[in-house]
């Protein structure tokens, strides 16, 4: 990606959750040049890459596949003492752009649709060497127990939520207008626990076509 398209998605979700209501914590303004003098007081955003992250799964086409994401609270598998066990985050996906099929082999996830048009979610079960099965997939959305075929579809409207365990690959984009995404998990780990379907890296590679000014949660200097 180039970072004036990294800069453009973080201004267009700020917009986004803006006009929303949905208010983000100081570190989400930090710039380069702030993080330049911030000294360990901040460990924990850098070691749980709290903060932005823009991908377009490293395919170019970041109108068609991509997500704009900021996580605000994380804990850290490796902790011993566990102490943070959950992780929140906030997504901005525009009308039509998807984010492909993966699962988590760890992470339990509530997906809720915060703000904006239809959230559309399509859900296989996984075989155990991480291909697509043919049997129904069982989830919970909002208290409710609901069974879709392979491949079926959920669709959630502002305020509806669902809950995806490990294991159940999921992709989902917006229908009929952008949505402001919320994601309430347990511990995640970006690096190590997304199985996409089609092999992608997680984070993209970076052209600097103009200097960086908010960095992405990878690029904090230690």
């Amino acid at each position: 990606m180039r970072r004036s398209e990294i800069r453009r998605a973080i201004e267009e979700a700020e917009a986004f959750f803006a006009r929303s209501g949905f208010w983000l914590p100081p570190f989400a303004r930090w710039t380069k040049s702030d993080w330049a003098t911030i000294g360990r007081d901040a460990d924990e955003i850098r070691t749980r890459r709290l903060g932005w992250d823009v991908t377009d799964f490293n395919l170019g086409t970041f109108a068609n596949k991509g997500l704009t994401l900021f996580t605000l609270r994380n804990g850290l598998m490796s902790d011993p003492g566990n102490r943070k066990v959950y992780a929140e985050k906030i997504m901005y996906a525009r009308d039509g752009q998807l984010t492909p099929l993966h699962f988590h082999e760890q992470k339990t996830e509530d997906i809720i649709n915060r703000a904006g048009a239809t959230l559309v979610i399509e859900l296989y079960n996984s075989t155990p060497d991480g291909k697509l099965d043919d049997s129904p997939v069982v989830v919970q959305c909002d208290g409710v127990r609901r069974e879709v075929k392979a491949g079926g579809r959920v669709e959630l409207r502002p305020g509806e939520s669902i809950t995806l365990t490990p294991r159940v690959y999921h992709a989902f984009h917006p229908r009929g207008g952008s949505v402001m995404i919320g994601e309430v998990s347990s511990v995640n780990d970006d690096a190590s626990d997304n199985f996409f379907l089609e092999p992608l890296p997680r984070y993209p590679s970076v052209e600097e076509d103009e200097p960086a000014d908010r960095l992405l949660c990878w690029e904090y200097p230690r």
